[in-house]
C-alpha cells in the first residue's frame, strides 16, 4: 500500500501535511487572502505559489501533499512540480474525487465548485487525475462525505474503488458537516467481498470543532489513518482573528497562535497527519513549529474549552464568503 510509506518518514514533521486548496485557484473561503496573496491572482502566479509552498514544505521535512480536483488547478502545479524535481520520490500523493471545480478562475463566482458522488463522476474524475499524476497517486479520496451522499450505498462504485485499491491505490474518504461522526461510522461499515473498503478518512477538527473525535478515534482503532483538514478553522484560529484563551496560550508558548492550534490537534493519539492549509511561506514555516509545541494540561483545558456546537460552527463557515 503506497500511502503506508509516510509510516517511514522519520522527519519532525512528518505528521503534517500541506493541502492545496488555497493556492489551486484564485477564490477561497480562508480570512485574509487578500493580505496573503498577490492581488493579479494569474495563473502562473498562483503556479509559483505553490511551488514555493511545495519547495518550503519538503526542505521542512513534509512529506504528504493533499489536493483535490476542485481545487482549481492544483493538481496540476503539483504535477508540474513533481515533473521538475524527479529526484524527490519519498512525496506521498492525496487527492479527491466528487466535486468539480466551476468558477472558471474567478474569484467570484455563483458557484465555485458542484458536488456529485456518482460513479461516472468517479470514473471521470479519476481519468483527469491520473493525467496529471500517473503513477505519483497514492490515494485518492472521496470528497466530502455526508450520510446522505450516494456513495455510502453504491455497490457498483464500491466495486470500482475496490478495484482501484487491488490495483495498489490506497482508498479513503473525506467528510464535511455537523454530522461528520455519523458519516465516519457508516462509512467504517462499508466493505466489498467481506473486506473494508477504506483505509483513510480525512475531516475536519480543530480547536472549534471537536464532534469528530470520538469516531475518529474508532477509525483509528480501526486500522484506517487519520487525515485532519481545516485544523484553523479557515483562519479563525489564527492571528488576529484567534480567541483571547488561544492568544494567552500561544503567549506562554512564545509560538504563533497557528502552532498552538496545530499543536493542539497533533497531540490526539488518533492523528495521522494533520494538514497545513498554508498560503504563504512565511505561515507554513510558523505553522510547522506545532511539531515542538508541548502543551500541559491546565493550557489543553483552556483550548478544548473553545469547542463550539457543531451546527454552529457549520452555519458560520457556510456563510464564510469566498475571497
Amino acid at each position: 500500500m503506497p500511502f503506508a510509506r509516510l509510516a517511514e518518514a522519520t522527519t519532525p514533521t512528518a505528521h503534517l501535511g500541506l493541502g492545496l486548496a488555497a493556492v489551486g485557484r484564485p477564490g477561497y473561503l480562508n480570512l485574509d487572502r487578500e493580505r496573503d496573496l498577490p492581488a493579479e491572482r494569474s495563473v502562473q502566479a498562483m503556479r509559483r505559489r505553490a511551488h514555493d509552498l511545495l519547495d518550503a514544505a519538503y526542505a521542512q521535512g513534509v512529506r504528504y501533499v493533499d489536493t483535490a480536483r476542485s481545487y482549481g488547478r492544483a493538481e496540476e502545479f503539483l504535477a508540474d512540480w513533481l515533473r521538475e524535481r524527479p529526484d524527490v520520490t519519498d512525496v506521498v500523493v492525496g487527492s479527491k474525487w466528487g466535486y468539480t471545480y466551476t468558477a472558471d478562475w474567478a474569484t467570484e463566482a455563483e458557484r465555485h465548485e458542484v458536488k456529485d458522488h456518482a460513479l461516472a463522476t468517479y470514473e471521470r474524475q479519476r481519468a483527469e487525475t491520473d493525467a496529471l499524476l500517473g503513477d505519483r497517486l497514492d490515494l485518492y479520496q472521496i470528497h466530502s462525505l455526508t450520510p446522505d451522499s450516494p456513495a455510502l450505498t453504491d455497490k457498483d462504485l464500491h466495486a470500482r474503488l475496490a478495484e482501484a485499491a487491488a490495483g495498489g491505490l490506497t482508498v479513503g474518504f473525506s467528510t464535511s458537516g455537523p454530522a461528520q461522526a455519523d458519516t465516519i461510522r457508516a462509512a467504517l461499515a462499508v466493505t466489498v467481498d467481506g473486506e473494508p473498503l477504506f483505509r483513510t478518512v480525512q475531516s475536519t477538527y480543530n480547536a472549534l470543532e471537536t464532534s469528530a473525535g470520538p469516531a475518529l478515534r474508532e477509525a483509528h482503532e480501526a486500522g484506517l489513518t487519520v487525515l485532519v483538514k481545516e485544523a484553523m478553522a479557515n483562519g479563525r484560529l489564527a492571528d488576529p482573528h484567534a480567541p483571547a484563551a488561544l492568544k494567552a496560550v500561544a503567549e506562554e508558548t512564545t509560538l504563533g497562535c497557528d502552532a498552538v492550534a496545530l499543536a493542539l490537534v497533533l497531540r490526539q493519539p488518533w492523528a495521522g497527519v494533520v494538514l497545513s492549509g498554508a498560503a504563504t511561506v512565511g505561515q507554513l514555516g510558523s505553522n510547522l513549529h506545532a511539531a515542538a509545541v508541548d502543551l500541559d494540561d491546565d493550557q489543553v483545558a483552556l483550548l478544548t474549552s473553545l469547542a463550539e456546537e457543531p451546527a454552529a460552527y457549520w452555519e458560520r463557515r457556510g456563510g464564510m464568503p469566498w475571497h
